[in-house]
């Protein structure tokens, strides 16, 4: 079974990229960081491997581990995954080091606000219900160029209370990995 002929949401076209490397390179910063859903299969993946294979052609494959069932979750509906407006940037476009998030800010003449990727997520967090965190995923499409040579990544987010078939402990496990791996991001 070749997943790539399975599964187009894990097949992500670079095509249109002025820097397609610069754009890979920042990506992969996110392999097995940020957990990726796939709206045709209802799935989302936790552990999983990016890929360029040459024969894809200016694409970028994500191939979920096959030894590691138990990170993928099923029954994923799409109307539980939102857009937040949020992006992760690279520091270097600011002239800092590190991941930013982009806040977009709904008036005024600034478009939205570059904070350190960390202190952005607690200050969401804390304006948040305690037990409704922003949990972030990436979907097809979500790798971006933010300018002509920017890459960007536009964060998505799933909401748990629209996944009202999964068990208390399925629930858990989605959030908790969510927000673990979060904690790699720098």
């Amino acid at each position: 079974m070749d997943l790539a002929t399975e599964n187009k949401d894990l097949v992500w076209d670079l095509e249109s990229f002025n820097q397609r490397q610069r754009a890979l390179e920042f990506v992969m910063g996110f392999e097995n960081r940020l957990c990726v859903y796939s709206n045709s299969v209802q799935q989302l993946y936790t552990n999983y491997n990016i890929f360029f294979p040459k024969e894809e052609n200016r694409r970028l494959v994500i191939l979920p581990n096959p030894y590691a069932h138990h990170d993928i979750f099923h029954g994923i509906a799409e109307a539980a995954i939102a857009a937040t407006g949020l992006n992760i940037i690279p520091g270097e476009m600011l002239g800092k080091s590190g991941m930013y998030l982009t806040i977009p800010f709904k008036s005024g003449k600034t478009r939205y606000r570059a904070v350190p990727l960390q202190v952005g997520l607690r200050v969401i967090n804390s304006r948040r219900p305690q037990d409704q965190p922003l949990l972030p995923v990436l979907k097809k499409g979500d790798l971006r160029e933010l300018d002509a040579s920017t890459p960007c990544l536009h964060l998505h987010c799933i909401n748990l209370e629209k996944l009202q078939h999964l068990s208390s402990l399925e629930a858990r496990g989605i959030n908790d990995v969510i927000i673990e791996r979060l904690k790699d991001i720098h």
